[in-house]
């Protein structure tokens, strides 16, 4: 067993070699301040028959007994992955997968599981490493090591790994993945962190990974194994100039040169299907004969852009697709837009609640229990032009809308401010390219149609890359469609507002970018961004409605003692429970006493707002009330002016005349207005009904 130690942003980082996990192709047991993580890299001896991409699965696994807790639910025990879980697993596939032969095709698994979480170090970043480490002193072909940091912003000042709490609370949530040379992965969540800002951010990051990757290099140099053989999946050159005399390079630029999708499939379509009949006879070729076509077009699509200056759909290599963008074209919803970007096309719904709708979360991290505002994506299969059964959301669906989710929280208004739970579902009704910048796009529009009060508008838009032989031979690309995003490098998203970023997600299919790549991309997102804000966006809708849809729920807030709750809630919410029975409203009380009164009627709103505000009340004399008659006895009648509060008529406090009987004046549930005297002996509410004075001044019995 070897261990290995290395302080890292002022915490001593430790790797464990050789100590568990002995048959896993590589394993690392991972240990940062008190957070524990097992990391292991396993990979199947043989390609699997058939099998055309690199089968690469990656895991983050969340164990309650970590943080002390025993899972939910009646089987006691984890069950599919949290969110968070699932976000994790991308961010550490992005980086490492480009690291992998272009052409390995056997299994890989990198499984992460989180066995205890110290707060000060957080237990994803902790996996990111030890999946790295892993891999990296295996067997496996793998062209690393990756490092990853964490970069927070508190209080302005930059924060190297941040802890829980400061992820939380900070301005700036960056991780960002390097190899020795260059980045290779950036995701973030800002409050309009501006580009100058950012970029410090991103490169200071990236001086940390050095020295993390320096330190890998060493564990390497002691344990690392010999990398593995492995049967390379190549193209034979002869396929491909047979492949080339049947369809010259110019016939085939025609097939790819247009602006739609389904011609340029029909295109490819029927260059496979003259392919295919050419090689009927030979078994060797035929079966390759998909990659081979795959492999032509993208070799064309990179030479067009990078030689030609040509883009398929004929675009400047900064042109936007057409826009346009509507609000309201779904009925009786709080709120709906959509916004289309060429063949793109997204439809977003808000719904707004009282805020016990909120999500609860349970996962690692004690300081997010809950979501207040949950955006979800949809991405069916008729979109894209295929028949499919939908299963569900899956991971792309999930990152997708956390990013989504990501660009628009720094502008929602506070709870205070706003004390609704807000849920926006995207909905995919055409997609060519970056369907998760138009889904800010058009979530944002929403927002503002149904009346949620934004600080200020976000955009978000995608930049791709081709790249040559050389760092220098590059072109970065705005607003790429599907077949650029495909045969290109990279896909960078940027959303923010016009104050800086809100949002950041890289995904790169080469070994790292270089400086002036990021920088470039980084200020074309925020041209574009304001470009789509001010022809597209703001024409439609410009600022957040003043009202509400007479269709969302109204909700008042209140603000009681903290002491009173009780009373409002009463045994057993007998209280609260009577007051929403009598009223059909919704109520929600914070440790805080922050009461959210919610309904559709606003006067049935007002009588349970006047019930609570009767409940807290500290009753002093001369108060007046109108309650209803509960109980008759010999001495009196007691009346409720307040569901569960009840106070005592005097029989001789009913009338100014005398009277033998209380029945004589009162029977049950008739509506009575009283006049408070204070406490009797007993310390009950003593009421009289004819010193109830009159508009004019004078008394009046009932």
């Amino acid at each position: 067993m070897k261990s290995y130690t290395m302080e890292l942003a002022g915490r001593t980082l430790t790797v464990e070699i050789g100590k568990v996990g002995k048959q896993a192709n590589g394993c690392a047991f991972m240990k940062y301040g008190d957070t524990t993580v097992l990391s292991t890299a396993t990979a199947s001896e043989k390609p699997r028959d058939g099998i055309d991409f690199f089968p690469l699965s990656v895991e983050y696994e969340e164990k309650m007994y970590s943080v002390g807790k025993i899972p939910g639910g009646f089987t006691k025990r984890e069950g599919k992955p949290s969110e968070n879980a699932i976000l994790t697993s991308r961010v550490i596939d992005r980086p490492m997968r480009p690291l992998f032969p272009k052409d390995y095709r056997n299994d890989v698994s990198l499984i992460n599981m989180v066995m205890s979480v110290d707060p000060k170090c957080r237990p994803e970043l902790v996996a990111m490493l030890g999946a790295s480490i892993s891999t990296t002193i295996s067997d496996i072909p793998f062209d690393g090591p990756c490092a990853m940091t964490q970069m927070g912003l508190v209080d302005g000042e930059l924060v190297v790994n941040p802890s829980q709490e400061q992820w939380a609370k900070g301005d700036l949530k960056l991780t960002v993945a390097s190899t020795a040379e260059k980045v290779i992965m950036i995701e973030a969540g800002a409050k309009e962190v501006p580009e100058d800002k950012m970029l410090e951010a991103i490169y200071k990051a990236h001086e940390v990974n050095q020295t993390i990757i320096s330190f890998i290099n060493g564990i390497v140099a002691e344990v690392g194994k010999p990398k593995h053989e492995y049967e390379h999946y190549v193209i034979p050159e002869a396929m491909f100039d047979e492949i080339k005399r049947l369809v010259p390079p110019e016939e085939m630029e025609q097939a790819v040169f247009t602006d739609e999708k389904q011609v340029r499939e029909e295109n490819i379509r029927k260059i496979t299907d003259k392919i295919e009949e050419a090689f009927a006879e030979n078994e060797e070729w035929l079966p390759l004969v998909g990659d081979a076509i795959y492999q032509y077009q993208k070799k064309t699509v990179r030479k067009m852009i990078l030689k030609d200056h040509k883009r398929p759909d004929g675009r400047a290599i900064d042109q936007i697709r057409p826009l346009s963008a509507e609000v309201d074209l779904i009925p009786r919803v709080h709120g709906s837009a959509m916004f289309t970007r060429g063949q793109t096309q997204i439809c977003d719904v808000v719904t707004l609640a009282p805020l016990s709708e909120v999500q609860k979360v349970d996962g690692l991290d004690a300081n997010v229990t809950s979501k207040r505002y949950m955006h979800q994506y949809n991405f069916p299969s008729y979109s894209v032009g295929e028949t499919k059964v939908s299963r569900g959301p899956g991971r792309r669906e999930i990152g997708h809308g956390a990013l989504a989710e990501r660009a628009l929280l720094p502008v929602l208004p506070s709870e205070e401010e706003f004390p609704y739970a807000i849920r926006a579902v995207s909905e995919t009704f055409e997609s060519n390219g970056s369907t998760s910048m138009a889904s800010t796009c058009a979530s944002c529009m929403s927002l503002m149609a149904a009346g949620v009060p934004i600080k200020r508008m976000v955009a978000g838009i995608s930049c791709g890359l081709v790249t040559g032989e050389t760092d220098d031979d590059y072109l970065v690309l705005t607003d790429i469609q599907g077949l650029e995003d495909f045969f290109g490098d990279m896909d960078f998203k940027v959303t923010g507002t016009t104050e800086g970023i809100t949002a950041i997600q890289m995904d790169i299919k080469i070994h790292g970018l270089t400086r002036p790549i990021v920088e470039e991309a980084i200020r074309r997102t925020r041209e574009a961004r304001l470009f789509i804000m001010d022809t597209c966006m703001k024409p439609v809708i410009a600022e957040p409605r003043k009202e509400l849809s007479p269709y969302a729920p109204k909700i008042v807030q209140i603000q009681i003692d903290p002491q009173k709750i009780g009373d409002v809630v009463g045994q057993r919410g007998k209280t609260i429970n009577e007051i929403i029975d009598r009223t059909g409203v919704k109520i929600d009380i914070n440790d805080e006493g922050a009461v959210s009164v919610c309904g559709t009627d606003q006067a049935m709103m007002d009588q349970a707002i006047d019930m609570i505000k009767t409940i807290v009340t500290d009753f002093e004399k001369g108060q007046i009330f109108t309650g209803t008659v509960v109980s008759i006895k010999e001495f009196g009648a007691f009346v409720e002016f307040a569901p569960g509060k009840e106070g005592m008529v005097h029989i001789s406090k009913i009338a100014k005349e005398r009277i033998d009987r209380v029945e004589d004046v009162l029977t049950l549930g008739d509506k009575v207005t009283v006049i408070c005297l204070g406490k009797d002996k007993m310390g009950r509410i003593s009421f009289s009904m004819k010193d109830v004075p009159t508009q004019e001044g004078m008394y009046s019995s009932n």
